[in-house]
């Protein structure tokens, strides 16, 4: 027995001078022969250059608290290294240096290394900077060497219970996106971290700034990480304050995000959200979704806010996928003031262009919008939204109901299909379709338009709510272009309407805003009311020029004929209006009348070179040298006998007919604009 005693004497006393020698021989060794050894380690690991340009240093610290029995006994070893630099790829424009850290210091676990486990118990890195890089083909800079297919797995497991960025500095240049933004991060004594950014991103100033929770309290499962953020890129602020679990986790975030911008098409550099120029907005609504690498979804729940004048809400959905991202979801606006779509199709003044930073100068002299189509962002990500608008206002005094779309990118093809407005108790219907990834973009649009009553258009006119007057049209276009100046401009197609029996006169012409068609009806009719029985025109599209087939008026005075073209390339008019009394009855006017001009600048006057026949409308009619003339001819001047409206309106009815884009109607090569 007492020998035995002496044997576990002896043993512990082993064990203890083992556990002071082996710290102490380990603490008097110079470690910076160890450099040459580690740096190779690192550079086969990366794939990059590594070293330790400073002093490599060992030391003693108790073990951590969490440690019981006999562990406590451990000293835990706590390595400090300085001047640690890694390269950069060769293509790297931010200099050799990816990362550099003057001062590195680490505690860990001796007793863990038998599992083939690397247990830090804190980390602090001193000053770090971090050189992040996208290169022009998409490459990045902290990809580093790939394993092997074959290899196995490494059996190290590595556990980091605590973190310190003591003044970091991370700088991210992404040459694609014109972006160079810096954040210089930092840890309070809590533990928390707190971060400010500055910089540039597609010439717009970025500043900001947040603080969030300790960063290893992340690995906690259930624990919520608060986080507080703001960044104004621009005239863009983006505000969010929430909290994030487990990355993994379905609802790993969550948090109320407030955005407010000049415009919403502001939000594509660092959001890869493609969405159309609009007044100033503002929204506010909750974020929930996940972060995982192969789950990652964000939606944008019950947001509420403004556009311009509108109001807006709804929810949105997004899902990063393969090869495109994808945007959905569905938008309502209760209210939506038609001032506030003026943005989207570049009619906006110069005030409102310049307040959301748009360098385009529209022509003084011009009325189709030139601004260009962002036709490169169109295949950075799909879209799939439902658009509401509940009551829309044009002015002050002309409701229209219940516009909706369904708004869509696929692969750089943009498609309004359908397009639906409640008008005046009928129904306007528009499909529009836009390939983007052609140059230029080619583009179709078919418009119907069925039912749109008088009374109903225009209801603030008194003398209009008894008429019974309906407006019906068809049109098919096809055109290529890069604008929707340069759509008109090459558009090949057909347009037919037909407006049944009403009653007009200069003053609800007026009322309309059709300012050009008051000094029409005044040459015509001088200032009375005339009773409208129909109207029928159907004009050919052929390279941006407008040709009319059929334009006739008839009315319970006379009959209007109308020929010539429209140039929507040079938006300049050429008609001639041909006016013929029935029967007695007189109009103001027996010569015929030219409009010409531009868009801008219209000039209505009476073709002075032109002698007035004074004989009957049935005289005028066989002796007009026009292809209206037959037309005129099937309506009967007589003022007891109906005219053939009925004829006209089949006519009219006729679907009209466009070309594939890039061809005229006879299947030619439109002419390049």
């Amino acid at each position: 027995m007492p020998s035995r005693k002496k044997i576990l004497a002896g043993s512990a006393i082993g064990i203890a001078a083992l556990l002071v020698i082996v710290p102490l021989l380990l603490s008097i060794i110079d470690w910076n022969f160890a450099k040459p050894w580690i740096s190779q380690r690192v550079s086969e690991a990366t794939g990059r250059s590594f070293a330790i340009n400073g002093d490599l240093s060992l030391s003693w610290r108790k073990p951590a608290q969490t440690e019981v029995g006999w562990r406590r006994l451990v000293p835990w070893p706590h390595l400090r290294a300085h001047e640690l630099v890694l390269g950069n790829p060769s293509w790297a424009t931010t200099g050799p240096t990816m990362a550099s850290v003057p001062q590195v210091d680490f505690t860990l676990s001796p007793l863990a290394l038998f599992g083939k486990k690397i247990s830090v118990s804190k980390l602090i890195l001193t000053e770090p900077d971090l050189a992040l890089e996208i290169g022009k083909n998409g490459q990045n800079n902290w990809t580093f060497k790939q394993r092997e297919e074959n290899a196995a797995p490494s059996p190290w497991q590595l556990v980091l219970h605590d973190l310190d960025l003591n003044e970091g500095t991370v700088r991210l240049v992404d040459p694609v996106r014109k972006a160079d933004v810096t954040t210089r991060i930092d840890t309070r004594e809590d533990g928390s971290i707190v971060w400010k950014i500055s910089g540039t991103l597609d010439r717009d100033a970025v500043s900001g700034g947040g603080k969030a929770g300790a960063l290893l309290s992340l690995q906690e499962r259930g624990t919520k990480y608060p986080v507080e953020a703001e960044l104004k890129v621009g005239k863009t602020e983006v505000s969010a304050r929430g909290t994030l679990t487990n990355p993994r986790s379905v609802n790993a975030l969550d948090v109320n995000l407030k955005i407010s911008g000049a415009s919403m098409s502001q939000l594509f550099p660092f959001s890869g959200l493609v969405l159309p120029d609009t007044p100033h907005f503002s929204t506010l609504g909750r974020v929930v979704g996940s972060l995982a690498r192969d789950d990652f979804h964000l939606r944008y729940e019950k947001f509420t806010g403004k556009v311009g004048d509108s109001d807006i809400g709804g929810t949105l959905e997004y899902l990063r996928r393969e090869p495109r991202a994808l945007l959905r979801g569905e938008v309502v606006s209760n209210f939506l003031n038609l001032n506030d779509l003026a943005a989207l199709v570049g009619t906006d003044s110069p005030e409102e262009k310049k307040k959301r930073g748009d360098k385009t100068r529209q022509p003084p002299d011009k009325v189709l919008p030139v601004a260009p189509f962002r036709t490169e962002r169109w295949d950075k990500i799909d879209t799939d939204v439902q658009f509401t608008g509940k009551k829309i206002i044009r002015g002050e005094d002309i409701p229209i109901d219940d516009l909706s779309t369904r708004i869509r990118l696929d692969n750089g093809v943009l498609s309004l299909a359908p397009l639906n407005f409640g008008v005046a108790n009928g129904k306007f219907v528009t499909e529009l379709r836009i390939e983007g990834k052609r140059e230029p973009a080619s583009a179709r649009m078919k418009i119907t338009a069925r039912g749109l009553k008088l009374n109903k258009l225009f209801p603030q006119v008194e003398s209009m709510r008894a008429s019974v007057g309906q407006i019906h049209a068809n049109a098919d276009l096809s055109a290529t272009g890069n604008s929707l100046a340069a759509l008109a401009a090459s558009a090949n197609g057909e347009f037919k309407a037909f407006v049944t029996q009403g009653t007009i006169s200069k003053f609800i012409l007026e009322a309309m805003g059709l300012n050009l068609g008051s000094v029409i009806l005044t040459q015509l009719f001088g200032d009375r009311q005339v009773q409208l029985n129909c109207l029928a025109s159907d004009f050919a599209v052929k390279d941006g020029l407008m040709q009319t087939r059929t334009f006739v008026v008839d009315t319970e005075d006379a009959i209007i004929g109308i020929d010539g073209k429209i140039n929507l390339a040079t938006e300049e008019l050429g008609l001639t209006i041909r006016p013929e009394s029935k029967g007695l009855r007189i109009i103001s006017l027996r010569s015929p009348l030219y409009v010409r001009g531009s868009f801008k600048n219209p000039d209505v006057g009476v073709d002075k070179g032109t002698v007035a026949l004074k004989a009957g409308a049935a005289t005028v009619l066989g002796t007009v040298a026009t292809p209206l003339a037959a037309l005129l001819a099937l309506i009967n001047p007589g003022p007891d006998e109906d005219s053939p409206c009925a004829s006209l309106l089949a006519q009219a009815q006729k679907k009209p007919v466009a070309p594939p884009p890039g061809k005229t109607n006879g299947g030619k090569q439109a002419a390049a604009r």
